[in-house]
């Protein structure tokens, strides 16, 4: 080992000690008190269970951390990467080929690391706290699937960026950027049209009060939309959530058939306001826009450092490869990751706020977007009272009780 790789080793360990802080202090900050706000929606049992949720989840995670940062050091400090770039050579082909058999062979590593670890919280924790309604064919099938798409996503990217950074003299990461940028807006786009119904099965929202409050709302707005459409969430999982897909005329509303079961029309009313106020005020187009200058600030960040020698020593490899550099760079660039996406989430809590608001101001339904916010809350069993670095740091939306005593502000004026 040479003090260059002290740096990689130290980042890795400050971001652990960081996240593993902040997760200790969140579990400190269990309240066996409920807070009034939720003494109609959470009895004690039901409370309880939810701050075990909490714990478990949070040990799991540390768990987790630990594991991920002492296996990282071991495979940094035994030469992994040396060993893994002398296989991929081994193969006798170019730059591009050879860049995507290492980072293949690294990719493949870490999901067969983590297979097991997102296996213990699908079927052990998730199912003791009646949250799985997975079987072990959806479940592998799931990885399957994804381990493909995310690889395909992956190779594309990491091709271009090897390609560019290895015969473009000057301006690499320009090209790098603006090749990145269309392929991202490609599979935002294509997303909801191809991605998502290899996992779930979306079925248009039938005809009736729902469908008739949510089209005169989102009429009244002036609001266009691809469709309006239940998602076949139930055979993974109780948990409840609507979400926005696509952009542009490809724009669709997507409940889960969960959350149908459990609220009213005006409750789920409430919930599609937010996420058109979301669209309304901007706040994709600010998020997309956010992680693309990220991207830029990246890529440039790259340029400058992908051809010094030292990175190299830091990883303890012999040779210079540029797309080693590139995988190198991700550890090198953590903590700037840290920051950006710190300053992401918070934005990402901001805009939460005005989404809100946006929604009860214009459908004017202020309780029905409170009691919607308490049964989510309830039936996912959200931690109500975390603690202000864990919501700083990682939290894209802000805490329950937040946002409704901004709703409740809102609604006395």
């Amino acid at each position: 080992m040479n003090y260059f790789t002290c740096l990689p080793l130290s980042f890795i360990a400050a971001v652990y000690t960081i996240k593993t802080i902040s997760d200790l202090l969140n579990i400190k900050n269990i309240s066996n008190i409920i807070p009034h706000e939720f003494e109609n929606f959470f009895d004690k049992k039901k409370y309880t269970k939810a701050q075990s949720y909490l714990k478990y989840n949070t040990k799991f995670a540390i768990f987790s951390y630990t594991f991920s940062m002492i296996l990282q050091i071991t495979f940094i400090l035994a030469g992994g990467f040396s060993y893994v770039d002398s296989l991929a050579s081994s193969f006798g082909t170019g730059t591009v080929l050879t860049g995507l058999i290492f980072a293949g062979i690294l990719y493949l590593i870490y999901e067969i690391v983590n297979l097991p670890f997102s296996a213990y919280s699908t079927f052990v924790i998730e199912e003791k706290f009646g949250f799985n309604k997975m079987n072990g064919k959806i479940f592998v099938t799931d990885f399957i699937k994804s381990f493909i798409i995310k690889g395909i996503i992956y190779s594309v990217m990491f091709s271009v960026v090897v390609w560019l950074f290895s015969s473009v003299e000057h301006y690499a990461w320009l090209y790098a950027f603006a090749a990145i940028t269309a392929f991202e807006l490609f599979v935002t786009f294509i997303y909801p049209i191809a991605i998502i119904p290899l996992f779930n099965k979306y079925t248009p929202l039938e005809d009736g009060e729902l469908k008739k409050s949510v089209e005169e709302y989102a009429k009244k707005e002036n609001f266009k939309m691809k469709g309006l459409f239940k998602m076949d969430n139930s055979k993974r999982s109780t948990k409840s959530n609507a979400f926005f897909a696509g952009f542009g005329k490809s724009i669709r509303i997507v409940l889960f058939d969960t959350l149908i079961q459990k609220h009213t029309v005006e409750e789920l009313t409430s919930v599609l306001a937010h996420e058109m106020g979301h669209f309304k005020l901007g706040h994709i187009v600010k998020q997309i826009f956010f992680s693309f200058v990220s991207t830029a600030i990246m890529l440039f960040v790259l340029s400058v450092f992908i051809k010094k020698l030292w990175i190299y020593k830091a990883f303890l490899m012999d040779t210079q490869p540029i797309y080693a550099g590139v995988i190198f760079f991700t550890f090198l660039y953590a903590p700037m990751s840290f920051v950006l996406t710190t300053i992401s989430n918070y934005l990402s809590r901001k805009y939460e706020h005005e989404a809100d608001i946006y929604s009860v101001t214009t459908y004017k339904h202020h309780q029905d977007m409170i009691n919607a916010l308490k049964k989510l809350s309830v039936d996912n069993l959200s931690n109500l009272t975390p603690h202000k670095l864990k919501v700083f740091l990682e939290y894209s939306h802000p805490p329950v009780l937040d946002r409704v005593n901004t709703i409740k502000n809102i609604s006395e004026k």
